[in-house]
This record gives C-alpha cells, structure tokens and sequence, in this order.
C-alpha cells in the first residue's frame, strides 16, 4: 500500500452565500497521478487552493505526510513540499527563464549581488534531473505556452515540491505539448516516487494519465475511483448528476453559398506588430469552419477585424457578399452577421446589467420592444421576449432581474449564446465557446451551434481546444504566426498531425502531390 501523502478529513469552506466544499474527506497517496474533476462551481478549485494554504477551511482537518496542518498560507505549503501550478501563469515576461525559478530564492554574490550564472547553472541541474529542456537564458516573452508550463514546474520542483498541483495544465497545449507534459509527469512519478494532483475538465486525459479520481459535483465528492475501474461516459453523468451526451452531433444539409469570405486581410496585434498576414478563408451557409490555432498566433485578431473590432491593414472581408470592411460593429451587424466573443466579460456581457437588458442588447431598437417612436421600450415585450430565451438555453442562476456578473461562467456564458444565436442572421462568428465552462454547459452549446449549423448558418469557430475543433468542424483551417498553414476535413488529419501545422513545423502547400496529411 503506498503511503498517504495528503489526508482531507471533513473539510468543509464557506464563503458569504457560498458553501463551496461541503464535508470533503479523501486521501492522496506517494507516486499516483489523483485526476480531480467537477463542473465550474463544484468545488475543485477551492480544494486544492486549502491544500496550497490559500484559504483554511472553515471546518475539518488537512494532514500532510501524517502530520496536521495547523498554519494556512502559500509559504507553509511550500515548506510542507506542496508545490502548484495554476493555470494562468505567474511569471515575469521581461525575466530570463532562469531567473523566473529561482525568484524568491536566488543565489547571492557576496551576500548581496543577484548571481546570475549560477541561476542558469542551477536551472540546468534541474533541466538534467527532471527532463524539463528549457534554455535558461531564454526571455519568458518569448517562449511558447508549452516551454513556459516548463517553467512554472521547475520553479515549484526548485524550492522543494514532491507534491504537484496542476491546475488545468493543457488548456492551451497542443497535442505534441500534452504528450510532452505527460511524459514529464510519468517521469517524475516513476524516477522520484512524487505525487501529481491534475484539475482538468478534459476527460480523456483523466483517462490517459491518471491512476485514480475523484469527482465532485456541488461541493460534495460524489466519487472517487481507480481510474482503470470507470469510463469517461460515467465521470461526466456524475460530474453533472445526469447522463451526459458524448456521442457524435447529428449533422444534417449539404454546405451552400458562400456567406463570409476574407480576402488577403492583413491586421496589426495592439503592439503595432502584424498579427494578420494575408489571410483568406471563407465559409458556406450549413458549414462550420474552425480555426486551430494555438493563443498568440492571429487568430484573435482576424475575428476582431472580421466584426469590426479592430482595422484592417489590407484586404477584404465580405458579408452575403457584401463588402464590410472597415465598417463599425453595429453596421456588421445590420448585414447579418452575430458574434460570441472570446472575452465573455470584457466584450460579451456588461456584468452590471440584469440578465434580460444583456439578452435584448442589440434588438433594442426593434419595433417589437419600442414605443412613441423608440423613445420608451416595451417592458412588457422584453420581460416576454427575455422569459422565453432564458427557458430556452436553460440559463439559471440570478434570475431575469439579477446582475450577469453575479453569475457563474457557464450561465453567463449562456447569456452570451442565448443573445447571439436568437438573432436571426446568417453568420455566425464564435471564439472559445467552451472556454471556462464545465461539461453539461459545453454539452449545450455544442448541441446549439450544430442546431445553427443544420438551420443554415455560417459558423467560423476559433477555439485553442482542439476536441471542440474536432467535433464542431466540417473543415478545419490552421494557423501559425498570423497565416494559414493548412486546411483539412476532420476526418483527414489526426489531432496529433494537425498539431505540427499549429506550430508551423509543417505548411499543406509543402506536401509533395502523392502525399497525404495523415
């Protein structure tokens, strides 16, 4: 029996209306990954963030290798050997990479002077022991997301850890990267018997890398299993407390006329740097056209040119045919074009708004909902109006009167959705829809924008996460450093496959004629 490194006994946190752990007892033993899941809300993150020290518990007891936690705090826990990567990282771009790990702990000349060879000298000892290759004297600004999750892990294993939180660890990988990751975590459970905590939402790789789970749904721990003993079909019905639909969405209509099209755009990033570069793409009515891409590389750009968020350089962007380039948001609008944005809360809702005035935004000059001549708005329609998308889209929480923001990330998300997808319009452009949101909430979404897709709508789908890619997609489109670097039919091309056109180690044009993307 391997020893218990970590011992939860009836923990219980409140927060001010908030019971986010509900009586949590559960053990974590030397040398196993234990995979955590749950929805948004269910109490993971809250969890781990006691074990961290980040918050006590209001009730109930934590011990650590045996011995009972009785000071809460990020230092003790680091003293105790718990290190924690969470998933937006806590590092300094403008620092070297040797310097990020040992900050807070670096070596002195004469007591005084930061001593920056023997930084990079005790990153390439650890480089050696774990098998982490990473450049010491790199800038952390100008690293990929996968070598700076490097970092972050070397600077907890560097200040002692031989217990590992991972918080949403590839959220922003690509396939090659994950596998990197988990070869990482393999290596150090198999040559230095530590232990791995993983939050994820993403099944497959609970079933890929872990040895045990736990889920937990409402604050309570409704399960906890050898991973080996469950399928991910019964972690999700548990995570949601009802069967979870995992099977392939029902498509239905061949694709039509073509309803967007981008032609050679070109867009600058907010440095002044070209984001964009000569793009084109274009997708039909009954056709979703995802964007694979990983965080960094344009994509965020060119939909913000697409629905006139930003300017273009160069090129054309049209509508139904019709040129909108260069016009403003609302006019793009007009032309028949909704968007779900990638920044739910910085450009999707106003979160001190009520959930009603968020779900008309856009329709409020509509006769429909106005009166003496637009002058006062129809309460009564809206309040009909609004009930009806709120059942619809299965939104809850707040109420129709409560302030989004009072939300959780799915339900506002869905207020997003809801908003966007009543719109009658042909187009229909969308950026990480499941971003942040946990499984019964993206089972949703999915379902509606298929729903859209077999009405007839154009769908241009970016999304980092590359199973929502895969299962939205009729084609797919990847891109590296602002251009193209590949277009392919899901069927054609594997995840693995297509993550070497996401980091531009391969172009489609650079194929030979007899041979094949897969």
């Amino acid at each position: 029996m391997q020893e218990t490194v970590i011992r939860l006994e009836h923990i219980t946190r409140e927060f001010p209306g908030v019971l986010a752990n509900d009586d949590v007892s559960l053990e974590v033993r030397r040398g196993e990954v234990f995979a955590l899941v749950g929805e948004n809300g269910a109490g993971k993150s809250t969890l781990m963030n006691i074990i961290y020290g980040i918050y006590p518990p209001t009730d109930g007891s934590v011990y650590i290798r045996g011995k009972k936690v009785e000071t809460f705090s990020p230092r003790n826990a680091i003293e105790l050997g718990i290190g924690m990567v969470h998933q937006h990282f806590m590092l300094v771009p403008s620092f070297t990479v040797a310097q990020n790990i040992v900050m807070s702990r670096e070596p002195r000349r004469a007591k005084v002077f930061f001593d920056n060879r023997r930084a990079e000298e005790i990153t390439r000892q650890l480089v050696k022991e774990y098998g982490l290759s990473v450049d010491p004297s790199a800038r952390v600004q100008d690293i990929s997301v996968g070598v700076q999750q490097r970092v972050e892990i070397l600077k907890a294993l560097y200040r002692g850890a031989d217990i590992l939180i991972l918080d949403e660890p590839t959220a922003v990988l690509t396939p090659q990267e994950t596998a990197e990751l988990f070869r990482v975590i393999r290596h150090i459970i198999r040559e230095k018997n530590m232990t791995v905590i993983l939050i994820t939402h993403k099944l497959g790789e609970v079933m890929a890398i872990s040895d045990r789970v736990g889920i937990m749904r409402q604050g309570r721990l409704v399960g906890l299993s050898d991973t080996r003993d469950i399928t991910e079909r019964e972690i999700a019905s548990m995570m949601v407390g009802r069967p979870v639909l995992f099977d392939k969405l029902e498509r239905s209509g061949e694709p039509g006329e073509t309803m967007i099209s981008v032609e050679g755009l070109s867009v600058r990033d907010n440095r002044g740097l070209v984001a964009v570069d000569g793009v084109s793409l274009e997708a039909r009515a009954g056709e979703v056209l995802g964007i694979a891409a990983i965080e960094g590389n344009g994509q965020s750009e060119l939909l913000e040119a697409i629905t006139g968020m930003r300017p273009a350089i160069s090129g054309r962007v049209r509508i139904r045919g019709r040129d909108s380039t260069g016009l403003e948001p609302g006019q793009i609008r007009a032309l028949g074009l909704a968007h779900v944005p990638e920044d739910r809360l910085a450009t999707g809702v106003d979160p001190l708004a009520d959930v009603s005035d968020n779900l008309l935004a856009g329709r409020q000059r509509d006769r429909e909902f106005n009166a003496a001549g637009g002058l006062r708005l129809r309460r009564s329609s809206i309040e009909r109006y609004a009930s009806e998308v709120y059942r619809k889209f299965d939104i809850r929480g707040a109420g129709l009167h409560g302030a989004v923001g009072s939300m959780s990330g799915g339900n506002m998300q869905k207020v997003v959705v809801a908003r966007e997808f009543s719109h009658e319009t042909p187009v229909l452009v969308i950026s990480n829809p499941s971003r942040g949101i946990d499984i019964g909430a993206i089972e949703f979404i999915h379902t509606a924008i298929i729903e859209k897709r077999n009405e007839g709508c154009a769908v241009l789908l970016s999304s980092a996460d590359l199973d929502e890619i895969f299962r939205l997609s009729d084609r797919i489109v990847t891109m590296y450093e602002g251009r193209i670097t590949g277009e392919f039919k899901p069927d054609e091309i594997t995840k693995e496959e297509i993550g070497y056109y996401m980091t531009g180690s391969r172009r489609k044009e650079e194929l030979a004629p007899n041979e094949t993307a897969d």
